[in-house]
């Protein structure tokens, strides 16, 4: 059995296909290809493949974790070109390569977005001042219910420049098996501070990163 791990952009079109519409989406494409793949045993056997993390609705992402398992040996290259061949509009495989580290290494995701207004000057004075204050709650859903959380000891961030129309940020965020947090929590607490209209525009997943802000792979 070949361990794989595969590393797709979802974007365009492809960014409102649901995690559980992303599933049926790859089983068909598993089957189209003609790849050797692995199937569970038991009564009811089933390719194997796992997603590293799930992607909210409607963002784009350039760095989507695949792993599947072989029964033959093929070269990277070809289970590449095999997998793109039948892939839908706005998912492409950009690299394939053997698993190396597990998925319990994941500590954290890269994050870019937009956020479009009409009074770009006083909504970017909100983001850096939000971003400076000491912490940022928000209210976030448990399995125990509605809990108060402060994400501003997790979050980090890169960039927080100013264009024409937009204040456009990037950051980093825990994610993995622990914690997961995406832009939605900052950008409603925003929302909160800041008596701003403002529209959230391309938010994308650059990298999933290891604790040390190395690239998992």
């Amino acid at each position: 059995m070949i361990r794989v791990r595969a590393t797709f952009e979802k974007c365009g079109r492809a960014k409102y296909i649901s995690h559980l519409d992303l599933n049926r989406c790859m089983l068909r494409t598993f089957r189209r290809s003609r790849l050797p793949i692995w199937y569970t045993e038991g009564f009811n056997p089933h390719p194997y493949y796992s997603f590293a993390l799930a992607l909210s609705l409607g963002f784009e992402s350039s760095c989507e974790i695949l792993d599947f398992n072989l029964n033959e040996e093929l070269s990277f290259d070809e289970i590449r070109d095999k997998l793109n061949a039948v892939m839908p509009e706005g998912m492409r495989i950009v690299k394939v390569a053997e698993q190396k580290q597990k998925i319990t290494a994941i500590a954290k995701a890269e994050y870019s977005f937009s956020l479009v207004s009409d009074d770009t000057d006083r909504l970017f004075a909100a983001a850096q001042e939000l971003i400076a204050s000491p912490e940022i709650l928000i209210e976030k859903k448990t399995k125990k219910g509605i809990k108060t959380v402060d994400i501003k000891p997790d979050m980090e961030i890169l960039s927080c420049e100013k264009g024409d129309n937009s204040v456009n940020i990037s950051m980093y965020l825990p994610a993995g098996t622990q914690t997961n947090y995406n832009p939605t929590l900052f950008i409603e607490a925003l929302k909160k501070a800041a008596d701003i209209a403002f529209e959230p525009q391309n938010i994308r997943r650059i990298a999933i990163l290891c604790a040390d802000n190395s690239v998992f792979d």
